[in-house]
């Protein structure tokens, strides 16, 4: 499956700003800098779409598209390390957690973490609030092309043991720049969205 047509919707600051309709929703949500935008880009097969930026913090708000008039695809901003006021960061967080718990048109998140390193504690507590959530979730791997081949095997494994995955957990590793993983991702947004 590709995107053929994409158009950007909107970007919300508050959870009663969000498109009204019951289109489902995909998520897309990591860490400051884990390449949340980099990801949608290579998916959708337009550069520039969705803003990347190698500053963290790029994306302040959650951003919706559309795709093919099926399905809304949103970037959320990024939670971690950016360097943003306090106040402006517990702002994000407050509107994304609102999004993640409460939005009924949100069907599936793609939780990104970065396969160079171990997963942190806050990928840790995003996962519990998911979990928390009862939606389901997708584990994405960014940046797997900055890994040497003997490196993969090993560092999609301690991703699975720091987040505590079962051995059945799919994890896909997914690169921007290469398109690896692309088509398999495309597989599981595919099933979502139809």
């Amino acid at each position: 499956m590709n995107a053929q047509q994409v158009t950007f919707v909107k970007s919300v600051y508050a959870l009663s700003e969000c498109p009204k309709g019951d289109i489902p929703e995909i998520a897309f949500v990591g860490r400051s800098n884990v390449g949340k935008s980099s990801l949608l880009n290579c998916i959708i097969n337009r550069k520039g779409l969705a803003k990347t930026s190698s500053r963290p913090g790029k994306t302040q708000a959650l951003n919706f598209f559309l795709m093919d008039s099926q399905c809304h695809f949103v970037d959320l901003p990024g939670y971690g390390y950016a360097k943003v006021p306090l106040k402006m960061k517990e702002d994000w967080n407050r509107v994304m957690f609102s999004y993640l718990q409460e939005r009924e048109q949100l069907g599936l998140v793609i939780h990104l973490v970065d396969a160079r390193h171990k997963p942190t504690e806050k990928d840790l507590d995003m996962l519990s609030i998911l979990d928390g959530a009862e939606v389901p979730t997708l584990i994405v791997a960014t940046k797997i092309d900055k890994l040497k081949r003997g490196e993969r095997k090993k560092n999609l494994k301690r991703i699975q043991e720091t987040l505590e995955l079962d051995d059945e957990a799919v994890i896909i590793p997914f690169s921007s720049e290469t398109g690896e993983g692309r088509n398999e991702l495309w597989t599981y947004i595919g099933d979502f969205c139809e």
